[in-house]
């Protein structure tokens, strides 16, 4: 760490997630952005630049490219990583655990996304869920946006000494939306050909003790992802029980239809309306007018921003990987408050 303590933080990989990271970590106050790499030349590293983030050439061909088209490189891979105490790994899928040697033999700490295996690290984060094991650690995986979810609303409904098993249904978006005009599918939807589906197996490397079964299919649109949940509680509950247990995360957004938050696109122009950068959702946004208790059945859905949910964890386990807070509650409350997430319950429909 730098002589005022402030973590020092590289990313690596300026796309979807890692330009996400960069915006949130600039935001924090106990950490400094030291630089990004990549091995674009486009329009994204000159956006980049325009931030004044310090651009490195991941490879040396990038470096040449940059030069090319007038871009300053500040240095290469290992100059960003030999000035940074962590880097956060936003490489596309599988390039991150070949880097993950690189990161071991520098000695850095080192955090990569969700479509990594969790045996790249042997720990996976969700911040209410595992924080606390992650504290010290070399390193940790965030993992995938839908698992994100799924852990936030089940250990919510778990810390309320609620939930018993749960199985959902997930209705995935087919690519990112910056990349639809490249790829995706059309008129069709696609069944993931294994049921359970990778997810709930995802969520139980985070917390072994969910017991939790998911099935997913990807349909043709690029917004975000739908989760249709049915969940046997430990006990008959009220529906006001259970909405208690979700206000007490954060990081859930009740929303409601009759606020006229009918749809996947109605949300993110309400992200837009507040500012948000890139309309994230950075909550899981949480329908709690179709919400239904059944004696001890639960019903519910929500949505889930792909390109925003893992953002505010990504930054709590920078924290954790450090040492630097020891309570997820007092970093998630740092981070919360940077990206404006708990205070817009209001806005999103529920009711003060």
């Amino acid at each position: 760490m730098t002589a005022i303590g402030k973590i020092r933080v590289a990313v690596n990989g300026y796309g979807v997630i890692g330009k996400r990271v960069a915006a949130a970590v600039a935001l924090q106050d106990d950490m400094e952005l030291v630089g990004i790499a990549d091995v674009g030349a486009d329009w994204r590293m000159r956006v980049a630049a325009g931030k004044g983030f310090a651009l490195h050439a991941a490879t040396t061909d990038a470096a040449a490219a940059m030069s090319k088209v007038g871009l300053k490189v500040a240095g290469t891979l290992d100059d960003l990583l030999a000035a940074s105490d962590v880097v956060v790994d936003c490489t596309p899928k599988r390039i991150a655990a070949k880097n993950v040697e690189r990161y071991r033999k520098r000695g850095i700490k080192f955090i990569v996304q969700g479509g990594e295996k969790h045996e790249v690290t042997g720990h996976s984060f969700v911040a209410e869920a595992s924080y606390a094991t992650a504290i010290g650690r070399d390193a940790t995986r965030v993992v995938s946006c839908n698992t994100t979810a799924i852990v936030r609303t089940l250990t919510a409904l778990k810390h309320a000494g609620l939930l018993l098993r749960a199985r959902g249904t997930l209705l995935r978006r087919a690519t990112d939306p910056w990349e639809s005009h490249l790829g995706g599918i059309m008129n069709t939807l696609v069944p993931e050909p294994e049921i359970p589906s990778h997810q709930g197996p995802d969520a139980r490397s985070v917390d072994p003790a969910l017991d939790v079964v998911t099935m997913a299919v990807k349909v043709p649109e690029t917004l975000a992802h739908l989760h249709y949940w049915s969940v046997q509680l430990t006990r008959p509950a009220a529906k006001e029980d259970v909405l208690d247990a979700f206000r007490s995360s954060a990081r859930i957004a009740l929303i409601r239809m009759d606020a006229g938050l009918t749809a996947l696109n109605t949300v993110k122009e309400l992200m837009a309306d507040l500012g948000r950068p890139h309309d994230n959702l950075y909550e899981v946004a949480l329908w709690a007018d179709m919400l239904k208790v059944e004696g001890d059945e639960l019903f519910y859905a929500y949505m889930v921003d792909n390109q925003a949910i893992v953002i505010p964890e990504t930054i709590d386990a920078i924290r954790a990987l450090t040492g630097i807070l020891g309570s997820a509650r007092e970093s998630m409350a740092k981070t919360d408050a940077t990206l404006g997430i708990g205070l817009v319950t209001e806005a999103l429909g529920e009711p003060a």
